[in-house]
């Protein structure tokens, strides 16, 4: 990341999809979206692997996708 933040000192939330065991699911940071107006978005099964970057358009297009297909 271009700031020098690492991501494993970010607060990641998981997804409400998430299951105990992890499952296929994704967490992101809140706290750095707000701050960076950037989404980051990691997998919940590997948090040390890399790190996506959204917008905050692209996210939440991205999450209104997820939760149409679901319907």
């Amino acid at each position: 990341m271009s700031d020098g933040i690492s991501p494993m000192a970010m607060e990641w939330v998981r997804s409400s999809y998430s299951g105990p065991d992890g499952g296929q699911c994704v967490e992101w940071s809140p706290a750095f979206a707000r701050a960076h107006q950037v989404v980051p978005v990691r997998d919940s099964k590997y948090p040390a692997g890399p790190v996506l970057m959204f917008s905050p358009e692209g996210w939440a297009g991205l999450v209104e996708f997820a939760r149409n297909a679901n319907a």
